[in-house]
């Protein structure tokens, strides 16, 4: 499968979970909106996947992808299954233990990760109860990670990548549910949300499990033992546990600090929402096809091949996400206001949240980046360098949350957000190119500054759709407001086409002929 079609594989499925994601939180906004219930769903949903990306997905995807692909070139199908059946039985215990502590020590946890919610008892109450019941989402996710591992080394992307659309069809149904019983948000509302995300973890793993029958492997069901493969998988993934942990540690920190503002977190949620959409149709297709495909490149020798493989994914990041990150600065409250204005989503909370995502926007192309440049030394079994850039980012992070939030409030704490994203990745894109693992190629230093200028000019005539189209903006109509988001989007898709053609950043011509073919 090529380099692009496995991104547009990937992407696709990813872009459907998004836009399902937009359907389910366009239903929360309106049937939960930013209370203390909207704030206890974004703590209890937040604590298992705090745990997943630290011990799942960032710290085993980037240990786990490159041993497993070792293990099929060196020792067969037959060795693959045993090394995967190790790791298996370590991962699933493991997970065991952390779900029955966490389920113990919930309070202390709640009480860690949103100090502020402590002063309000039943807000504090809710958050505990709410959180206990999605925990185990944790367990499901985390073995989701394992047979996506499988998966894609064998260069299988979609089942993987549309797990993730069964957690918001879930969600939606149960969002359906309470929107048509009329419930007004309470405990009980609470504990369906959570409820749902249990069973959409259910749902998420039988849709890898069934991906996994159909590619005819089998992992073994074995007891947990301490082989040369956990061990080897346990001295790379501790580093990207770290790594994952300092990042995790940003979002803690941040969580902490917007508990002490009334619905600060729920602002950052929508926000956050929002931005990642375009982080997640291109970031994460990226890093899933980008990590296995330099893993095999790189036992085959193929150098060159490398180089082309992180030049055009660059190139392919950067042509998607500066004229998003661009529009977004340029017209967050119309978006946010055609998504979630509507219900308990106030006027108030439209300002606030538009705040928020246009100092995300701004670290789009940085977060982006992360996921072009880490898996050029995940390839490589290096999962210590991305851990100490990961440290300098989360220091940064920190410290400008912390130093902000007294003046901007939630806002300073997404600033420190975006200032730690381009730390990191410039980081990441020195020492890669340093050690002579990134050679830049002469058509992706030609067409950078030609898709920045682009973007920029793009900027000027949506800004300018915004001025003549400014009447519509005063209407509280939705099909008013969405007709005018319609027209910005179409307006700078057209514009960022025709600027990308003229300048020669892209010939159509030829991506067409490519496609026809």
């Amino acid at each position: 499968m090529s380099l692009f079609k496995s991104f547009a594989t990937v992407g696709g499925a990813t872009m459907l979970s998004r836009l399902c994601g937009f359907g389910r939180d366009v239903m929360l906004a309106a049937f939960v909106g930013t209370g203390p219930v909207a704030d206890a769903f974004v703590v209890a949903f937040r604590l298992p996947n705090l745990f997943r990306r630290l011990f799942a997905e960032g710290a085993f995807n980037s240990a786990f992808v490159p041993l497993f692909a070792r293990s099929v070139e060196e020792d067969g199908e037959h060795g693959a299954r045993q090394f995967a059946g190790e790791i298996a039985a370590a991962l699933f215990w493991t997970l065991v233990v952390i779900l029955a502590l966490a389920e113990v020590f919930m309070p202390l946890l709640v009480h860690l990760l949103a100090p502020g919610y402590y002063s309000d008892p039943a807000k504090f109450d809710l958050t505990v109860l709410m959180s206990r019941i999605a925990f185990p989402y944790l367990l499901f996710m985390s073995l989701l990670a394992f047979i996506s591992g499988i998966l894609n080394t064998f260069q299988r992307f979609l089942a993987a990548a549309m797990a993730p659309v069964m957690l918001n069809v879930v969600m939606m149904a149960v969002l359906a549910g309470i929107g048509f019983y009329g419930m007004e948000p309470n405990q009980t509302t609470g504990v369906l949300l959570v409820v749902g995300v249990a069973v959409a973890g259910v749902v998420q793993l039988a849709v890898v499990a069934i991906g996994m029958k159909r590619l005819g492997f089998s992992v073994p069901i074995m007891r947990p033992r301490w082989t040369p493969g956990v061990k080897r998988l346990l001295v790379l993934g501790v580093p990207g546990v770290i790594a994952g942990g300092i990042t995790q540690i940003n979002i803690t920190v941040g969580t902490i600090i917007a508990s002490l503002e009334s619905s600060a977190n729920s602002y950052l949620y929508y926000a956050d929402r929002i931005y990642q959409l375009p982080l997640g149709v291109v970031g994460i297709a990226i890093g899933v096809v980008l990590l296995p495909s330099l893993t095999r490149q790189l036992r085959s020798g193929q150098e060159e091949l490398v180089y082309h493989t992180q030049n055009r994914s660059m190139e392919f990041a950067l042509a998607l996400t500066l004229p998003a990150a661009v529009a977004l600065v340029i017209i967050p409250d119309t978006v946010i206001a055609v998504l979630f204005q509507r219900g308990q989503f106030t006027d108030a909370a439209v300002e606030q949240t538009a705040l928020a995502l246009m100092a995300f926007a701004v670290g789009l192309p940085a977060f982006v980046l992360n996921k072009v440049l880490s898996p050029g030394f995940f390839a490589r079994e290096d999962t210590k360098t991305p851990m100490y850039f990961a440290a300098v980012g989360m220091v940064v992070n920190v410290a400008l949350s912390i130093l902000l939030f007294p003046a901007f409030k939630h806002v300073g704490i997404a600033i420190g957000t975006t200032a730690a994203g381009w730390v990191n990745t410039s980081l990441l894109a020195f020492v890669l190119w340093r050690r002579g693992h990134f050679v830049i190629d002469s058509a992706l230093m030609r067409r950078i500054p030609l898709l920045g200028f682009a973007s920029a000019l793009m900027g000027v005539v949506v800004y300018g759709g915004t001025l003549v189209l400014e009447p519509l903006s005063a209407s509280n109509l939705f099909v008013v407001r969405a007709s005018e988001l319609v027209i910005l989007v179409a307006i700078g898709l057209v514009s960022f086409g025709i600027l990308v053609q003229l300048t020669g950043t892209v010939d159509f011509r030829a991506q067409l002929q490519k496609l026809r073919r």
